[in-house]
């Protein structure tokens, strides 16, 4: 059975995967933005990747989860994706996630090893939204288009009901 293509509804943010942490990541205080190049695997998926476009990105591996957000620069050229990213104050790790019955399903869980970009739903990004700072959740929302995706008024990890 083939998988279903994605169309631009489905795809609420996007997730680029890293197998080792960023040096100019590592370097930036929570909330600085760095502007970096990611590679991205050459798929229709690119087609759906634009500017303005919310973007996490999630550190695999042992430590896996989500280490920075940001939003996508310019649409994807010569096998990169220009995105600004902002290292996370407190890292979302994966194990964290997966208590919330939303994120289970996520691309990334289920196809671990799948090529960039991957995606997630409003749903499996409302989980991610309200683990993080609220500075965080807000700037987040604004690339998404939305108001507050998910922010929780207690803070990061105090998620509400139903995590």
């Amino acid at each position: 059975m083939a998988t279903p293509r994605l169309s631009a509804r489905d795809v609420a943010c996007w997730l680029l995967k890293t197998a080792s942490d960023v040096p100019e990541l590592a370097a930036a205080a929570p909330g600085e933005g760095v502007r970096l190049r990611r590679c991205v695997h050459p798929t229709y998926r690119l087609g759906l990747l634009l500017p303005g476009q919310p973007v996490l990105l999630w550190r695999s591996g042992p430590a896996a989860g989500v280490r920075a957000a940001g939003e996508v620069l310019a649409a994807p050229a010569d096998g990169a994706v220009e995105v600004l990213l902002s290292p996370l104050a407190e890292p979302v790790a994966r194990a964290e996630l997966l208590t919330d019955a939303r994120f289970r399903g996520a691309e990334v869980v289920r196809v671990p090893v799948g090529a960039n970009p991957s995606h997630l739903s409003a749903e499996q990004l409302a989980a991610v939204a309200e683990r993080l700072a609220p500075a965080e959740a807000e700037a987040l929302a604004r690339a998404a288009g939305t108001s507050a995706v998910g922010t929780n008024a207690a803070g990061p990890r105090g998620g509400p009901a139903g995590r």
